[in-house]
């Protein structure tokens, strides 16, 4: 499991959404502040769609552990926030469950204020901490993955 997780990521920083989703079971759940939970396919499609877009996405991945059950890592990625322009570094802690040798559950932790000042600057900053903050960047993360989706159809 610990390799799967590998590919994964090397996958990511490679941008390369399908080898990705070959690491999903069927029945994916993620979960992370931008997006809330997505389940099977919107997961995939959210991958595929941050792969596209993400044109100077940088990611490194460590402390990668794992048995047969559940596994965690700690993954940075860097990348240009497109509707500011602003850079972004940004620190996730990920757990994993696994099912049929697959990721059954993927959960990124990382502090939504501290990404919403670097992606946002002063507004983020002030804002990115709160409630109202996060119900409005899943709202809008989950329209734009709507749009993607429907683009693919």
């Amino acid at each position: 499991m610990k390799e799967l997780i590998e590919t994964f990521y090397t996958a990511l920083n490679n941008r390369d959404a399908n080898t990705m989703i070959s690491c999903y079971h069927e029945d994916i759940i993620f979960i992370d502040p931008a997006f809330g939970e997505l389940k099977s396919d919107r997961a995939k499609n959210m991958w595929r769609m941050l792969c596209k877009n993400g044109k100077d996405l940088k990611i490194t991945f460590s402390q990668v552990e794992a048995d047969e059950n559940t596994g965690k890592a700690h993954w940075e990625a860097w990348y240009t926030f497109s509707k500011t322009g602003r850079p972004v570094h940004n620190k996730i802690d990920a757990q994993f469950e696994f099912m049929d040798g697959k990721i059954i559950k993927h959960i990124d932790h990382f502090s939504l204020h501290r990404w919403a000042s670097q992606a946002m600057g002063w507004k983020g900053n002030l804002l990115g901490g709160t409630g109202f903050f996060k119900k409005k960047l899943i709202q809008q993360t989950n329209r734009m993955l709507d749009k993607f989706i429907a683009s693919r159809s």
